[in-house]
């Protein structure tokens, strides 16, 4: 066994308990091994981590962005979603080329294996490109091909839903098995309900996952209700897109109905809080949902609409705001929100990791806590929802390979990295500007 062995340490268990003890993993199978005191006694290790004064703890999975979203960071704020997307960013996404798209990939895996990110689902267009870079870097995704048909003809419309379900089938299990797939269709508002239902069943027949956006706005509701009398997951129902392989994003504006809907048919919904405050899109009830069984993960969404992608600002963000959306200091706790940022968060994507235990993928991470915002440590969980920074993560693990050690990342080269986005970003803007 090509052995590594986490060293000095506490970690976080699943049944949410933290004790001193060192983690020893198989590099070779991606598998924790063992987990407790004295499990390295009488191995042979090749590489240590070094865990004093930190927590071992799962990898952070990121539920739903749009990881080259990072090269339009900063490039439109403070408007709603519909004025955001249709007057800024649609159409600088028009001017988006390959080479971009791969060039935001970098900087947001870069930035997500910095700040304790090993897992993430993302939607977006050129999917070979990210495919690549995810497979370079050593993290874990769900990716799939967004389908958008606003603007387009039926014919560009039907290409595109034909280019992610390719994309799907082509993709699934590369990457030593990193990457799976999805079929991706945008949202129940900006795929028509033809294509949305074929491309539903073609996914059926190929076994593939679907995610797409739903009910983030009312705009993303009303619509609907008005033009086919129902709500919009019992029309998302009626058309095979909703599952125990499926998962939806934001779900703010969800009804009791809707809520019992997602419960009973298995379907996870990414919550991305940050997000849904910035683009005033409104407060998902958070806590009525993982009450009623629904399967809740965290997400960061593009970081056009973040601005970032550090994944523990996303926990804070969802525990205080899921206080005020239930008026119950109480709500979301910081033990619930730690879970839906690791093991929930993995079952909603439907990827190993998630968990700190024998047998379990071997994703984690070590977040140090020697320093004066975790001072004093009286709760860990606590400061995990509360006061961790993605700055605190000391070393990234992902499949038993080393991502991130002593804050140096290992797979991308951090500097080459930020100056070919800054580059890329700026050739966009211009192009889009003139």
């Amino acid at each position: 066994m090509n052995a590594l062995a986490v060293t000095g340490g506490r970690v976080l268990h699943p049944d949410g308990r933290v004790s001193e003890a060192d983690v020893l993993i198989d590099a070779d199978a991606g598998r924790i091994e063992a987990v407790g005191e004295d499990v390295t006694a009488g191995r042979e290790i090749a590489r240590t981590l070094d865990a004093e004064g930190g927590l071992v703890m799962p990898g952070l999975v990121n539920g739903h962005t749009h990881v080259s979203m990072t090269l339009l960071r900063g490039y439109a704020d403070d408007k709603p979603l519909e004025s955001w997307l249709r007057e800024d960013i649609w159409p600088v996404e028009a001017e988006l080329t390959d080479d971009d798209i791969a060039a935001g990939a970098e900087l947001g895996i870069l930035e997500m294996i910095r700040s304790g990110t090993t897992t993430f689902a993302d939607m977006y267009f050129s999917m070979d490109r990210v495919a690549e870079v995810v497979e370079r870097a050593g993290v874990r995704a769900r990716l799939g091909r967004g389908v958008v048909a606003v603007g387009k003809e039926e014919a560009e419309a039907r290409a595109d839903l034909e280019g992610s379900l390719e994309f799907a089938r082509t993709y699934d299990g590369a990457a030593d098995g990193r990457i799976r797939t999805a079929f991706m269709p945008h949202s129940l508002t900006t795929v028509p309900e033809n294509l949305l239902t074929e491309g539903i069943e073609l996914a059926a027949e190929d076994d593939l996952w679907v995610h797409l956006h739903a009910n983030e706005t009312t705009d993303e509701v009303e619509p609907i209700v008005e033009k086919h009398g129902v709500r919009p997951l019992e029309y998302a129902a009626d058309r095979g897109a909703l599952g125990p392989d499926r998962f939806l994003a934001h779900g703010v504006h969800v009804d009791g109905t809707e809520t019992e809907l997602l419960a009973e048919t298995d379907t996870s919904v990414i919550h991305c809080p940050a997000s849904n405050m910035k683009l005033a899109s409104g407060i998902a009830p958070v806590q009525r949902l993982r009450e009623a069984g629904v399967t809740v993960g965290i997400g960061t969404d593009g970081a056009a609409s973040n601005n970032d992608l550090d994944l523990f600002d996303e926990l804070r963000d969802a525990a205080m705001v899921g206080k005020i959306g239930a008026d119950d200091a109480s709500a979301v706790p910081a033990a619930a929100v730690v879970e839906m940022a690791t093991s929930d968060g993995a079952d909603a994507i439907g990827l190993p990791g998630g968990r700190i235990e024998t047998g379990a993928a071997a994703d984690l991470i070590v977040v140090d806590l020697e320093a004066p915002h975790l001072t004093p440590a009286h709760d860990v969980v606590s400061h995990l929802a509360y006061a961790v920074r993605g700055s605190d993560v000391r070393h990234t693990v992902c499949d038993g390979t080393v991502l991130m050690r002593d804050r140096e990342v290992t797979t991308l080269d951090a500097a080459t990295v930020m100056d070919r986005a800054a580059e890329h970003a700026a050739d966009l803007v211009a192009r889009a500007e003139e």
